[in-house]
């Protein structure tokens, strides 16, 4: 973080004395990584923290609720950055070139470095929102460094307004992902690569299972999917239903890779009034 501010700073410096617009708007751009990797760094550790009577499920969601933070953050600040740059072409300004290369090296060095130290963690959502992030930024400084070369050899000053508006559009379109993504797991959405349908036929393999409805899939957060069902089965003991359960469990941990199993058994016979139901229950 403290580079990123050092990098703020330098850029903020270099794009007022070079007068560049795209220089100007990637220090706004690399400002908004500061609330993020701060935001990103408690939401890691909120989410190592046990569950609680407060919090029942844990804290798995503090770092998706901070890639969704970033995300749209960074959408509003593209569009912004946009909007500046499509300004600056109606009254274009000549820029200083050898700044504008300079601070833009500089500036490739800490996001490329930050970079590569995220892309081990890439698997996680909320780092993946930072990678993306900082990977930007370093594809916005290579940018800034070919067109400033090619305004001193061509004087074409209106290179600058166009890599800002670039970069806009980079930010946006590599934003909207993580934040659709983000947002479908804050409002409960099914997990990538599971699938209702899928589980059901799983569960109705076991044996003493004959319908299954009311199926819900859902992640917590951080690769943590959890799965709630009904279960209609015969009348049986005590002993043979804990056997039920568990195998239904163990299907849910091995095949689908979820922690959190929830089943309710039912009498078999009674009608299904709402939720997801299997037709056809799966042969044995």
């Amino acid at each position: 973080m403290v580079f990123t501010i050092g990098l703020v700073v330098a850029e903020v410096f270099g794009g007022i004395i070079g007068r560049s617009v795209a220089l100007l708007n990637d220090a706004v751009h690399n400002l908004s990584d500061v609330p993020a990797l701060g935001i990103s760094y408690l939401a890691m550790h909120w989410a190592a923290r046990p569950a609680d009577s407060e919090k029942t499920y844990g804290y798995h969601r503090a770092g998706t609720l901070a890639a969704f933070t970033n995300s749209f953050v960074l959408v509003l600040l593209s569009l912004w950055l946009g909007y500046e740059a499509i300004e600056r072409f109606r009254s274009p300004v000549q820029v200083v070139e050898s700044w504008m290369i300079w601070t833009s090296v500089a500036a490739l060095a800490v996001n490329g470095g930050i970079t590569l130290a995220l892309v081990r963690g890439r698997g996680d959502l909320n780092l993946r929102a930072i990678l993306i992030h900082n990977f930007g930024d370093a594809i916005s400084n290579i940018a800034i460094i070919v067109g400033a070369i090619f305004i001193r050899m061509t004087g074409a000053h209106w290179i600058d307004p166009l890599l800002g508006l670039g970069i806009g559009i980079l930010v946006l379109w590599s934003s909207i992902g993580v934040l659709r993504e983000s947002s479908h797991l804050l409002l409960e959405g099914r997990p990538r690569g599971l699938h209702v349908a899928e589980v059901a036929r799983a569960i109705l393999t076991v044996e003493g299972v004959e319908e299954v409805h009311d199926v819900h899939l859902w992640s917590l957060g951080g690769g943590h999917n959890a799965l709630s069902l009904h279960a209609r089965i015969p009348d049986m003991h005590l002993d043979e239903c804990e056997r039920l359960l568990e195998a239904i469990r163990q299907i849910a941990a091995k095949q689908f890779q979820i922690e959190h199993t929830t089943v309710q058994l039912e009498r078999a016979g009674l009608p299904a009034k709402s939720g997801y139901v299997m037709p056809e229950p799966a042969k044995k």
